[in-house]
Parts: C-alpha cells; structure tokens; sequence
C-alpha cells in the first residue's frame, strides 16, 4: 500500500485535564501517515484521481482546533476516524504530540493505528 505522510501539523486547542490546561488552547501536533492506492493518480497526474490531503488537512485542523478534549487519545481517535471517512484511505496511522506536557520532556506523544 502506498503512503502519504503530513507531518506537525499545528493545531491550537483545549486539552488536558489539568484546570490550568483547559483555560487556553495550546499548540500540539498532529502528523498522519495515509495507506491508500495512489497508483490512479500516480499514472494519470491529474488531481481528480489523487487523495485530497489539503482538504483532509483542514477537516482535522477543524476538528481538532473545536475540540475540548481531555486526553491526546482522544484527539488521536477522532483524528483517525476524519481520515478513515475518506474512500481511498485504507488505513491510518496518527501521531499527536503534546510538547512541554512533561518538566524536562520535549514533548508526550501518543500513536494509533487504525485500518478500515
């Protein structure tokens, strides 16, 4: 299966379960590796037969920056689903990453895979 990979996509949003955490959006990131047939396209080079990523970049960045979310799972999952709506997607693998989550972290990540 073939694949395309956003990668750090910024969203501002609520997250957390900390009060503090849930008064101000704050940035995570989320990347997206898409398993999908990208042969059609490949052969044809017209953009009817390629898989929308900038529209499925908005749908998560919507999404993602309207949520309330406690935990990055749950962002993570909801993520996953937007991609998984989309026919061509097979499968998905989602990264959000939460930077500064952690004192003397870069960052907390989690990662999900999910296939149709």
């Amino acid at each position: 299966m073939d694949r395309i990979v956003v990668s750090d996509l910024v969203c501002r949003c609520v997250i957390g379960v900390e009060e503090w955490e849930r008064r101000e959006p704050q940035d995570v990131l989320v990347s997206l590796t898409l398993a999908a047939d990208l042969t059609p396209a490949g052969k044809s080079d017209r953009i009817e037969d390629a898989l929308d990523y900038r529209a499925l970049k908005k749908r998560v960045l919507i999404e993602a920056e309207a949520s309330h979310f406690h935990l990055i799972e749950a962002l993570a999952e909801r993520v996953a689903e937007i991609c998984l709506e989309d026919e061509r997607v097979e499968e998905v693998q989602v990264r959000v990453e939460k930077p500064g989550a952690l004192r003397f972290a870069r960052t907390v990540a989690v990662e999900i895979s999910r296939r149709k």
